[in-house]
């Protein structure tokens, strides 16, 4: 049976959510992003760059990846 992919619409993302080749930048994506890092969170190429590079990562590592970029910069 093959792999459904990821509903980035309308599906609940989780911080174990897999980021894979299907990965979009939707309005629920950045709504649990928003959540898990705060009103200031945005979106930048090199950020978005990082997100979607292969490398194996889940959500919950996006948004701690996120939150330390910002930290580095304050």
């Amino acid at each position: 049976m093959a792999k459904m992919d990821f509903d980035w619409h309308g599906g609940h993302i989780t911080r174990a959510t897999l980021v894979d080749a299907s990965y979009r930048n939707t309005q629920n994506v950045r709504r649990f992003l928003s959540a898990e890092c705060g009103v200031d969170f945005r979106l930048d190429r090199d950020f978005m760059a990082w997100v979607i590079d292969g490398a194996p990562k889940s959500m919950g590592d996006v948004a701690d990846e996120w939150s330390r970029r910002r930290n580095h910069l304050k």
